[in-house]
């Protein structure tokens, strides 16, 4: 039998999900593989200097991204977490640092990618046309399409070295919520691995748990850790009672 994680019916709940929720969906996780993509260094494809140097490497890496997360399937946390939303509505907010799209397959809605969604595209040149869903492949450099401005389109991701998306969102949230739940992260992430320690200073009433088959480096900031696949504990952990 799971731990249950206790929610007030006006209590306002901060998901934090990391690369483990996805890597239970069958989607890598490139720190868990030595960080290598075709004998490249994840940094070697995920960095402004990579793609100022070789663009046709970088989409060919995101492509095979895209490629990859079109296969997986949300698993049961993923659905768990939909189906709290659905319970608490406004008082639920998720925050992910993956770029796949699982947990809007799932159903959830009130959701922020902190480090950007893997099928949307942008101008590199930040010129002022929108970020626009694309969920096409560039392989050759010959397709890498334009913006209306003239500069190449880049995958809408928060590079190495790039500030992290909606941080004035992810802060009010979490100066506002009574209960955070973090799944599946390492903890040597920041400032991702600083929210729950953010969340803990507001005083003893915020509840901090964390779900994940590992040990995350800051675990000692959790009131409570819970250890196992999240999609085999999340989903009783989260039932209403």
């Amino acid at each position: 039998m799971s731990a249950k994680i206790d929610i007030g019916a006006e209590e306002r709940v901060f998901v934090l999900t990391g690369a483990g929720i996805s890597a239970e969906s069958g989607l890598p996780t490139f720190r868990d593989s030595n960080g290598l993509w075709s004998g490249h260094r994840v940094d070697e494809v995920a960095t402004p200097e990579a793609w100022k140097k070789n663009p046709e490497l970088v989409w060919r890496f995101y492509s095979m991204r895209r490629r990859e997360a079109m296969q997986a399937v949300p698993n049961p946390a993923h659905h768990a977490l939909a189906v709290l939303e659905s319970r608490l509505g406004q008082n639920f907010f998720l925050c992910t640092q993956n770029v796949d799209d699982l947990h809007e397959r799932a159903g959830s809605r009130n959701l922020l990618h902190m480090h950007g969604e893997l099928f949307s595209s942008r101008c590199e040149d930040d010129c002022g046309e929108p970020v626009f869903p694309d969920q096409n492949l560039y392989e050759s450099e010959s397709v890498i399409p334009r913006c209306k401005c003239g500069a190449r389109l880049r995958p809408h991701i928060v590079w190495f070295g790039e500030c992290p998306l909606g941080m004035d969102r992810i802060m009010h949230e979490i100066d506002r919520c009574h209960v955070m739940i973090v799944i599946g992260t390492s903890g040597n992430v920041h400032p991702a691995a600083s929210f729950v320690h953010w969340a803990r200073q507001r005083g003893p009433w915020v509840r901090t748990y964390y779900v994940g088959p590992e040990l995350p480096a800051n675990a000692a900031a959790f009131t409570e850790v819970i250890q196992g696949r999240a999609g085999e504990v999340l989903p009783d952990c989260l039932r209403e009672k």
